[in-house]
């Protein structure tokens, strides 16, 4: 038994030079960390205003309705005239504006919901694809992203963040100039490793992004990405902190309480022995 054990793993460890090309080939772009908090609920109603502006017109959000935004202090008179574009009803559900069919002649694809996507990419992904679009005139919009190749949806962001291009660069370069990301991939060419240096440069500056004396500032821009954001995530577990206050109120019941009980319980049980 102990010899074929000792055989799988010699035959695991040749195979792994020859795997590393297709890993290395097949690596994602590094995604930036999101600030994401859940519990700053001024940053949570601005991207719940973000949502609504910008993305409820082609994507939904079916498991969640509009009533649950009083749980970010919002009353329903604020609901109803900021928020609700495509419903009647504070308690219908976020429903896209857009009809399904209509959405995958236009983009190829129907958009997808997003009540969980949040749970199922992750904050640090969609922080990442919001400020990684660029121009490409290959692309039917004109539009492409760094995180998700060939994607289908067009930058309904960029009058706020501006254009964008992608270049790609021999080797290891230091970023220079109105570089908004830089990263660098690593791919094995007939046993060479080949180093590239991708950038994204700001062409033309949007309503929340500046270029002065030859450098990028997005600051603005990612500050309204992040509350977009952190919105999405929250959305995609309302009840969260909630979740977590009860978690932590559990934990010191049994810290305070239980724990104590079952010393003394102890005691008693062994009083006769000790």
């Amino acid at each position: 038994m102990k010899n074929k054990i000792v055989k799988i793993l010699a035959a695991c460890s040749l195979l792994l030079p020859l795997a590393t090309p297709a890993l290395a080939a097949g690596a994602s772009v590094a995604l930036d960390h999101s600030p994401s908090n859940v519990r700053d609920v001024e940053s949570l109603q601005r991207g719940a205003q973000l949502f609504a502006n910008y993305c409820l017109s082609c994507h939904g959000a079916s498991a969640m309705r509009y009533n649950r935004l009083q749980d970010l202090g919002l009353s329903e008179e604020q609901i109803r005239t900021n928020l609700m574009f495509a419903s009647e009803k504070v308690g219908e559900p976020m429903r896209v504006a857009m009809q399904a069919k209509d959405g995958k002649v236009w983009f190829g694809a129907t958009p997808p919901d997003l009540s969980l996507i949040a749970r199922s990419r992750g904050a640090d992904w969609l922080y990442t694809y919001l400020r990684s679009f660029y121009r490409d005139p290959s692309r039917p919009t004109g539009w492409n992203n760094t995180v998700f190749d060939k994607v289908g949806m067009p930058h309904v962001l960029w009058q706020l963040q501006g254009d964008l291009e992608l270049k790609v660069l021999d080797g290891k370069v230091e970023a220079k100039g109105p570089v908004v990301r830089s990263w660098e991939t690593v791919e094995h060419v007939n046993g060479k490793e080949k180093v590239s240096t991708h950038q994204l440069v700001l062409t033309r500056a949007g309503e929340l992004t500046r270029l002065t004396d030859g450098k990028a500032n997005t600051f603005d821009y990612d500050n309204k990405v992040a509350d977009l954001t952190n919105y999405i995530v929250w959305m995609g577990e309302p009840a969260q902190v909630t979740r977590e206050r009860i978690g932590y109120g559990v934990l010191l019941f049994l810290i305070f309480l239980l724990v104590p009980m079952a010393y003394l319980l102890k005691k008693e049980y062994w009083r006769d022995i000790h």
